[in-house]
C-alpha cells in the first residue's frame, strides 16, 4: 500500500448473539492498542488468556487474544484479534475502546483489500473468501477454496506466460523480417499456439463451471392456468413450497425456491398462470410472471399433457429466452405425447409420480454448462469470464494474423493487449473502480 495506512477495526463475527464474538485490529497503532486494553501485547501467535480493559482499567470482558505481528498476519500488517462473548453490546464496547485509541471503522472488506495491497493474496484469491463465505452448497465451498489456495491464478499466470513467451518470439522476427517465412513455418511456433489455445480452452471450462457453481441458475416456471407448474416446483424443491389446488388462478403472486441438482444451485420461480382475466391481483401477477421471464436464464413452459399446446399457448411462448417445454401429467391416460418443435425442446414428466424429473434435473445442468463430475473447477465470476473471453478473441486475432502473414507488430499488440486482459483477473492490472466495487460486497470485518 502506498504511504502510511491508519488504523481499523470491526467484529469479525456476525452480528447478533453467540457464544463468541471476534473482534479484529490491523494497522500501525495495533501494538498500541494491545497494551491499553490488555496492559502487554502478547506472544506473538498464541492465544493468551486476558482481561480486554476499557480507559478506566475496568473488564470490558475476558477472553483469548491473539496478536499477529507484520509482515506474517492475513492483511501484511500487524494484526490484534479478541475473542470474546458474542453479545453485541460486548462487541460494541470493544470496537469502541479501539477507536478511542486511535483505530476507525473498517469499510467492507478493507481487511480483505490491505492483504490485496500488501501481496498477500491476488484480486481472483481475494474474491475467492468472499465466494467460500457465500458458498450454497459442498461443491462451490470446494471451488471456491481451490481459487482460494492460488489455483485459478496459477492457471492464468501461466497462460499468461505462454502468451508474453509468443510475443517475445513475434517482437524477435519483428527484428530479422528476411525470416519471416522461416518463422511462420516454424514447428515451435506452431506447438505455441495450439499450447496456447488448449490452455485458454480449458480455462475457460474451469472458470465456466465455477461461475455456475457461484450464481447458479434463475430458473422460471410459466405456462397456462392449471398446467401443473406450482406442482413442479414443489417436485423440484422436495417440499410443499407452493400451494396447490384444482383451482385456476391459485398462484396470483412469484414464488421463490432456491434448490441444488448435484451441487448446482437454481433459483426457481414459480409464476401465476398466463391469461387474460379481468381481476386486477390477477392481472399485476400476470405482469409480473411476464416481468420475471424476462430476467430468466431460462423458462420451463409447463404444458398439461391432456389439453396438449394450443395455438394461445404457442402465441404465448417467450420470445428472446433460453426455454424448454414440460410436458406435464403424462401420467393420466388421456396424455398427449409432446410435439417435436425444433427451437422449443420438450421433456416429458409426470409431477404426481415423478417419472421424468431426473431427465428434467440433467436438462437443467446442461443449460447452465455444468458437469457435476467435472474436476479442478476454480470459483469464478463473470468479469473472470469476461476478461478471459476477451483474452482469447485477442489471441485467436493474433493467430489468425500470423496465418495470414500480417504485420508482426499488430500480432505484438494483439498478444500484449491479450496479455492484460489475464492480468485483470488477478489484480496485476486493475483500477480503483474495479477494487472498489469488488471489495464494497464484502461483509464488515473481512
Amino acid at each position: 500500500m502506498t504511504g502510511r495506512p491508519d488504523t481499523i477495526v470491526a467484529p469479525a463475527t456476525p452480528p447478533g448473539r453467540g457464544g463468541i464474538g471476534i473482534v479484529r485490529v490491523s494497522g500501525p497503532a495495533t501494538r498500541a492498542i494491545a497494551a491499553a486494553m490488555l496492559d502487554a501485547v502478547p506472544a506473538p501467535r498464541h492465544a493468551t488468556v486476558a482481561i480486554f480493559a476499557d480507559a478506566g482499567g475496568r473488564a470490558i470482558d475476558a477472553g483469548l487474544a491473539l496478536f499477529f505481528p507484520a509482515p506474517h498476519s492475513f492483511t501484511g500488517e500487524d494484526v490484534l484479534e479478541l475473542h470474546g462473548h458474542g453479545g453485541p453490546v460486548v462487541m460494541d464496547l470493544l470496537v469502541a475502546r479501539a477507536i478511542e485509541l486511535g483505530a476507525r471503522m473498517a469499510r467492507p472488506g478493507e481487511f480483505t483489500e490491505r492483504a490485496f495491497h500488501n501481496d498477500k493474496l491476488d484480486l481472483a484469491q481475494a474474491e475467492a473468501i468472499a465466494d467460500l463465505i457465500d458458498a450454497g452448497s459442498a461443491e462451490a465451498a470446494r471451488a471456491a477454496l481451490r481459487s482460494l489456495a492460488g489455483g485459478f491464478s496459477r492457471e492464468v499466470g501461466e497462460l499468461a506466460e505462454r502468451v508474453t513467451e509468443l510475443r517475445v518470439f513475434v517482437e524477435a522476427a519483428i527484428d530479422f523480417p528476411d525470416e519471416d517465412a522461416e518463422f511462420l513455418a516454424s514447428d515451435e511456433v506452431r506447438e505455441r499456439l495450439a499450447e496456447i489455445a488448449d490452455r485458454f480452452a480449458s480455462i475457460g471450462e474451469s472458470a465456466r463451471q465455477g461461475r455456475a457453481l457461484r450464481d447458479g441458475l434463475q430458473v422460471v416456471i410459466a405456462g397456462r392456468p392449471n398446467a401443473g407448474k406450482s406442482s413442479l416446483l414443489n417436485a423440484l424443491a422436495g417440499l410443499d413450497a407452493a400451494i396447490v389446488t384444482d383451482i385456476p388462478g391459485t398462484t396470483r403472486d412469484v414464488l421463490r425456491e432456491r434448490i441444488h441438482v448435484d451441487g448446482l444451485p437454481i433459483h426457481v420461480v414459480d409464476t401465476a398462470g398466463l391469461r387474460d382475466s379481468c381481476d386486477a391481483v390477477e392481472i399485476e401477477g400476470v405482469r409480473r410472471a411476464r416481468a420475471e421471464i424476462g430476467r430468466a436464464d431460462l423458462v420451463l413452459y409447463v404444458v398439461d399433457a391432456v389439453l396438449g399446446l394450443g395455438d394461445e399457448e404457442r402465441a404465448a411462448l417467450p420470445a428472446g429466452t433460453a426455454a424448454l417445454m414440460v410436458w406435464n401429467k403424462t401420467d393420466l391416460p388421456d396424455a398427449r405425447p409432446a410435439p417435436v418443435l425444433e427451437d422449443f425442446p420438450a421433456v416429458a414428466v409426470s409431477t404426481l409420480t415423478g417419472a421424468g424429473l431426473p431427465a428434467l434435473r440433467e436438462q437443467l445442468k446442461s443449460a447452465a454448462g455444468y458437469q457435476a463430475d467435472a474436476a479442478g473447477v476454480f470459483s469464478a465470476r463473470r468479469r473472470h469470464l469476461d476478461a478471459l473471453g476477451r483474452a482469447q478473441s485477442l489471441f485467436e486475432l493474433a493467430a489468425a494474423r500470423l496465418a495470414e502473414r500480417a504485420s508482426f507488430e499488430l500480432v505484438a499488440e494483439e498478444l500484449r493487449q491479450a496479455h492484460e486482459a489475464l492480468g485483470e483477473i488477478t489484480g496485476a492490472i486493475s483500477s480503483d473502480e474495479l477494487l472498489g466495487a469488488i471489495f464494497s460486497g464484502f461483509c464488515i470485518g473481512k
